[in-house]
Formats: structure tokens, C-alpha cells, sequence
């Protein structure tokens, strides 16, 4: 639903900035729960308050939930067969590359501020080579991140 969400926030509806849109997901991905949710809640609330929040949260999970319980029904019944595993291996691609594709393009904006590579790199190096869970690559790599975003906050 990411990908979903920002296309409709930033492409379509154009009610966030993708700088916008970029820090509310950083912001997120920190909060427990769902980064789709707790965006809804951010930009919900940020709109129209606490009704906002909840109005976003109900828009964002109403109609997904009754799709996936339909699919659950259908899955129990036609699980067995060979071409529906096939499609729900089609389908993880498909997802995989939604989330590449929304990656991409909050990646295109911190080429207006190459410092931020150095983030990126920083964030890699400790999450994919160092193997260090979240809250580890978080503590050292935030410092890092609010430096530079604090330069390119006054260079703005």
C-alpha cells in the first residue's frame, strides 16, 4: 500500500512535497506498527486533526481488509491448485517491485543533496554487511542523518 499511498500523496493529489512525503516515512518507520497506518495517522492528523487521523487510517485499511478476506476465502478453497501458487509467486514479485519502484523514487530526491549518499551508505553498511537489527542502525546512523539534514535545511 506505500507505493499506493505516496502516488496518491505526492504524484496525484500533490498534497505532500516527495521531501515531504520522504521525512514522514522516516519518520514512521521508527514508530511501532505499520508504516502505511502510521503515515495515514501523520498525514490524517496533520489535515484535519485527530478526525483526519482516523478518517486516513479507516480510507487506508477498509477496503484492503475486505480484499484480503475475500482472498483468504478464495485462497482456502483453490489453494491445492498449481496455477494459483504460481500467481501468488507473480504477485510477491509484483510487490517486491512496487516497494523497489517507491524506493527509486524517494532515492531520486537526495540527489539534490549528494551529502545524503553518505547516509544511504552508512545505512547499508550497517544493516545489510554488519547485520544489525533496526534500533542498532537507527542509534548510529540518526546523528549522521540529522547533521546533514540540518545543513540542508539551511542551505534551503
Amino acid at each position: 500500500m506505500l507505493p499506493w499511498a505516496r502516488r496518491g500523496l505526492v504524484e496525484k493529489d500533490k498534497l505532500l512535497t516527495s521531501e515531504e512525503f520522504s521525512a514522514i516515512l522516516g519518520v514512521c518507520q521508527i514508530m511501532p506498527g505499520p508504516n502505511v497506518i502510521n503515515v495515514g495517522i501523520c498525514v490524517g492528523s496533520r489535515f484535519c486533526g485527530a478526525k483526519g487521523a482516523i478518517a486516513a487510517v479507516a480510507g487506508l485499511t477498509t477496503g484492503p481488509i475486505f480484499i484480503v478476506i475475500l482472498l483468504a476465502i478464495l485462497y482456502d478453497y483453490f489453494s491445492y491448485l498449481e496455477y494459483v501458487k504460481g500467481a501468488l509467486k507473480g504477485i510477491a514479485a509484483v510487490g517486491v517491485g512496487l516497494i523497489a519502484s517507491t524506493g527509486f523514487k524517494m532515492l531520486k530526491d537526495e540527489f539534490r543533496y549528494p551529502p545524503m549518499f553518505f547516509v544511504i551508505g552508512l545505512t547499508l553498511l550497517a544493516g545489510i554487511y554488519f547485520d544489525l537489527a533496526l534500533g542498532w542502525v537507527v542509534l548510529i546512523v540518526a546523528p549522521v542523518a540529522y547533521f546533514f539534514a540540518r545543513r540542508k535545511a539551511k542551505k534551503a
